[in-house]
């Protein structure tokens, strides 16, 4: 949901980079893990507010500079039990990475490796026999079905 940008002042307070799509999303979980390389760890956030353009937090157990500066980088999730379901037509990344793409003319385009975000739209990265970058829109995306585990896309083999 979102990673730490970097340490904020000197009492161990984080700048955070959300990836939510609205900013404060991140204040409405009172716990969050963070991690690198899928080993996690849970902090609880004791304050946190948006500033400018970022999130800034005071998490538990980081009470200085250095604190901070060690977790500089670090992923940050909520359980998945405390996300509300996503809305019809939506999806959460994680529900769409490791699904296979397939174009219109039923050739495999490999599997979403990663999701990412630009601003303009949504970019599926796409590895197989080489790696794509997909928008994730309309009318390029046609179906997402995850229970068939599979995104069908007007998007040519050779493109």
């Amino acid at each position: 949901m979102g990673r730490i940008a970097a340490p904020y002042a000197v009492r161990g307070w984080v700048k955070i980079q959300t990836f939510t799509e609205h900013l404060d999303n991140l204040l409405d979980y009172p716990v969050w893990y963070l991690g690198k390389a899928g080993k996690w760890r849970t902090y609880e956030v004791i304050e946190a507010k948006v500033h400018s353009n970022h999130l800034v937090a005071q998490l538990a157990g980081v009470d200085d500079r250095n604190a901070s500066e060690a977790l500089q980088g670090m992923e940050i999730a909520v359980a998945r039990e405390e996300l509300p379901p996503a809305e019809e037509g939506a999806y959460y990344w994680d529900d769409l990475v490791g699904l296979t793409v397939v174009n219109l003319a039923g050739e495999t385009l490999g599997a979403v490796a990663e999701m990412l975000e630009t601003g303009a739209h949504d970019i599926m990265k796409v590895t197989g026999t080489q790696e794509r970058l997909i928008p994730f829109t309309d009318p390029i995306v046609r179906e997402v079905d995850t229970e068939a585990r599979h995104i069908v896309v007007d998007w040519g083999a050779d493109w």
